[in-house]
This record gives structure tokens, C-alpha cells and sequence, in this order.
């Protein structure tokens, strides 16, 4: 599939393009940007700065991607964007690349759905099949695992981290971290428990969301002390990946975990 690149378009002769790109009207493409096969810029989109596009993804107009960071300690130093396959970038998203200290990249994985007016902060590492949407917003260092759902307004602080197959609902502020498979919700989010019907929607076994329920009602429901809970949910559940992966999600927790 050939290249197509309009008259209007500005593209650094050291920007790298791939085949079956299309870039589109007065779209911005400058040094060190890298662009994979048949990605699409459909118009006025900026992408700059030591930024890695990989193939199949898609930008609507005003997206301004691989910018600088919104930090006060970034003097320019080299830092890196990251971007994988098959994502769709709505109308006037912002990511940025990273700042200096810890991993000096800001990476999004593949087959991600950003919506409209979603901003992504420097550092942050954003999995694979995540939708974000309208004016979802993370903050720096922010991880958010495979198949998490963000709703609108969502305001996530920074190094927070959002676990796998859990739903965070609109208008919500994200202050610690939300176990994997869980529903969130709230000015000051609380858990509503597990995120049953998305687990069911992406195929889990009607025993598997039956065992991650007894798990919840385990850790925040009964009368124990967090690290008793733990011990008991992986003494109950030892053959199932799900518990051990929620156990291991919390273990690893540093500004604590929504209750």
C-alpha cells in the first residue's frame, strides 16, 4: 500500500514513515518520530520528540502526541514516547513523552481506545485493549493494566495504579490504587465490588467470577486486617491465576489500595 502524504503536511526529512501511511492536512510530523505501516494522521495532528508510532493506529484531528512533558523539573533532556498497534486516538487527546527519573519512556500498548480530549502524562504505561472515555485523565507515573475501563471526567493522581479488567465510572477521583476486576466510583472512589459483568462479557467462568467475589468480600467485607485477608484468599484459592495475580497487585501497592 503506498505512502500518502498531503501537500499541506510538514514532515521532518528525518522523520521516519512507513508504508500504507496516510498523513493528512496540515499535520506535523518533525525529527525522530517514527511512524509504522498503514497508521493514519487524518489532519491537523502534531506528533514530535523521540516518539515510536507502531502500525494500524489511527489519529483525529487536534491530537498532539509526544509533546513535553507538563513538568517543572524537565529541562528538555532525551526522553521517549512509545505507542503500539491498532490504537484509535480521538479528536484532541494529548500524550506526552516522558520526564527524567525512573523509565524515561511513556508507553501505550495496542489495541487501546482513546476518546475525545483524553490526556496521558509523562511516565505513565498504559496496557493493551484499555478504553479511556472522554477527558479521562492520568497524571504522571500512572499504570493502567489490560482491559481496564476509564469512564468520563475520571481524574487519576499520580503513580496510582488501575488493575486489569476493572471498571473506574465517570466523574471520579482516583487517589490509590484499584485492585484488578473491580468496580470503582466516586468524587473520593470507593469499591462497589467486582466488575461482574465485564468479566462475564470477556469470558470468564462463572466459577472464576464466583471464586474473585469471595476474594472481595474476603479482603474488604469481613473483619481482617489487610495482610490476614491476603494470606487467607491465597491459602483458599492457591490454583487460581486470577487470586494470584490480586494478590500480588496489592503486595505491590505504595499509596494504598481504594477500600
Amino acid at each position: 500500500m503506498k505512502t500518502k502524504i498531503h501537500e499541506t503536511a510538514i514532515i521532518h526529512q528525518k522523520a521516519e514513515i512507513d508504508t500504507g501511511v496516510e498523513i493528512g492536512p496540515y499535520s506535523i510530523v518533525k525529527k525522530g518520530v517514527r511512524i509504522g505501516k498503514n497508521s493514519k494522521l487524518i489532519s491537523h495532528v502534531i506528533i514530535e520528540g523521540d516518539a515510536e508510532i507502531g502500525e494500524g493506529c489511527t489519529f483525529h484531528p487536534f491530537t498532539c502526541i509526544g509533546l513535553p512533558p507538563q513538568d517543572m523539573k524537565y529541562q528538555g533532556e532525551p526522553t521517549k514516547l512509545a505507542i503500539g498497534n491498532n490504537n484509535t486516538i480521538r479528536e484532541y487527546v494529548t500524550i506526552h513523552r516522558a520526564s527524567v527519573g525512573g523509565d524515561e519512556t511513556t508507553t501505550i500498548g495496542s489495541n487501546n481506545f482513546l476518546m475525545a480530549y483524553v490526556h496521558v502524562a509523562h511516565n505513565c504505561r498504559i496496557g493493551n485493549n484499555i478504553i479511556m472515555a472522554n477527558a479521562a485523565t492520568l497524571a504522571g507515573h500512572v499504570l493502567v493494566e489490560d482491559f481496564a475501563v476509564i469512564g468520563g471526567l475520571v481524574a487519576i493522581h499520580q503513580f496510582t495504579r488501575i488493575g486489569k479488567y476493572a471498571m473506574v465510572g465517570g466523574f471520579s477521583g482516583i487517589g490509590q490504587d484499584i485492585p484488578p476486576y473491580m468496580v470503582a466510583s466516586g468524587a473520593r472512589a470507593k469499591l462497589f465490588g467486582p466488575n461482574v459483568i465485564g468479566l462475564k462479557r470477556h469470558g470468564f467462568s462463572e466459577a472464576t467470577v464466583n471464586i474473585i467475589k469471595k476474594a472481595y468480600k474476603t479482603l474488604f467485607r469481613e473483619k481482617r486486617t489487610l495482610k490476614d485477608a491476603l494470606r487467607k484468599i491465597q491459602d483458599e484459592f492457591a490454583d487460581s491465576p486470577e487470586i494470584r495475580h490480586l494478590v500480588a497487585f496489592i503486595e505491590k501497592n505504595k499509596r494504598g489500595i481504594c477500600r
